[in-house]
């Protein structure tokens, strides 16, 4: 028992010092005392900063805590050395260690931006209604993973196809290493099937692009210079409340150096709008960032990010069934449990791989 318990512990000690949590300690330590400050609200953005910040970083550490209360209990119970209180001590170790290994996962999300909420777009490729329905398998698929592991959805932005489907979607996903969790997504994915918009039934393959991108709410992050930008406002076309139609609250900011594009209407104002879009062109800067290896925003270099060149994954469904990553070979035979949101086995090979 003491043995089992001291390997757990000391497994448990690695894992806290490799996650820095001393110094997420004291950070939200620090953090608690400038959102109790009455002066913070006089800048909103940045009181809204702190808090999202303060949220994250505790329900980042929770468990971890709670598992260091538990160990430090079981410690003094096996002090006492009492037989009768062998089988639940054996029980509890049991459980602490399936409980530590899952918190161990943590140790993957190392990135810069792991920990951060994450920007899910989904495009339709050509092909029209066949490739617009596949977009809507693929945004049903992430909004089941998400719902399932508890991440918070918020639609942004949503475009759906003539007959069937979606031409575009775009959600913003809260959680614990939203981001981190979600990247190994980033990427073109390809359906293969019998289509059921085609009168003679036939094979129909099929393309969406899926972009997992950071939110980056500190504008320090990522610096843009204004003159980069041109920033058109239109009418919404889509649901928002009052104000749709009848004033130009949606809008369009372009990136001139990189000709990147984003378009926001679902927010009730012009303010909101821009500001999120911002949020996400900041976070689509940096994924090229990352893809082109470049030291800053400046050096990026425009068409080069991995919009439809990178074939991530194939989802075939006709004549067999199988999903099958590109990069880590990692293959599921239950397509439906799949695309039913059941894809940590994807992630979770990407983790490893990576």
């Amino acid at each position: 028992m003491d043995t089992k318990l001291a390997k757990i512990e000391q497994d448990f000690i690695s894992s806290w010092d490799k996650l820095k949590l001393d110094d997420k300690l004291a950070k939200i330590s620090k953090l608690e005392k400038e959102v109790a400050s009455p002066d913070l609200w006089k800048n909103p953005e940045n009181a809204k900063t702190k808090n999202t910040e303060l949220a994250r970083l505790e329900d980042e550490i929770h468990d971890w805590q709670l598992l260091k209360t538990q160990i430090n209990d079981l410690k003094d119970i096996v002090a006492l050395n009492e037989p009768d209180l062998e089988p639940e001590i054996s029980a509890q170790l049991s459980a602490m260690q399936n409980q530590l290994e899952t918190l161990k996962k943590s140790l993957r999300f190392t990135g810069p931006y792991d920990s951060n909420n994450a920007i899910l777009r989904i495009t339709s490729g050509v092909g029209g209604t066949e490739a617009m329905d596949w977009a809507s398998m693929l945004e049903r698929m992430y909004l089941r993973f998400a719902e399932k592991n508890n991440f918070t959805i918020k639609n942004l932005e949503r475009t759906t196809g003539e007959e069937a489907g979606i031409k575009t979607a775009v959600y913003e996903i809260s959680g614990a290493n939203a981001y981190g969790t979600l990247k190994s997504e980033h990427g073109v994915h390809r359906l293969v099937r019998l289509s059921p918009f085609n009168a003679d039934n036939l094979r129909q393959t099929s393309f969406a692009l899926v972009e997992i991108l950071p939110v980056i709410n500190n504008n320090e992050q990522v610096k843009i210079d204004e003159k980069d930008l041109r920033i058109d406002v239109y009418h919404s076309g889509g649901h928002g409340g009052q104000s749709v139609n009848t004033t130009n609250s949606a809008v369009r900011i372009t990136h001139l150096p990189t000709n990147t594009v984003v378009a926001i209407q679902n927010e009730r104002s012009q303010l909101q709008n821009k500001e999120k879009a911002m949020e996400i062109l900041r976070g689509k800067l940096l994924q090229m960032q990352l893809e082109q290896h470049a030291e800053s925003i400046d050096k990026l270099r425009a068409g080069e990010s991995a919009k439809w060149g990178q074939q991530i994954r194939n989802y075939v469904l006709q004549p067999y069934k199988l999903v099958k990553d590109t990069r880590t070979k990692h293959e599921e035979t239950d397509t439906e449990a799949v695309l039913n949101g059941k894809i940590e086995p994807f992630i979770d090979a990407f983790l490893d791989f990576a």
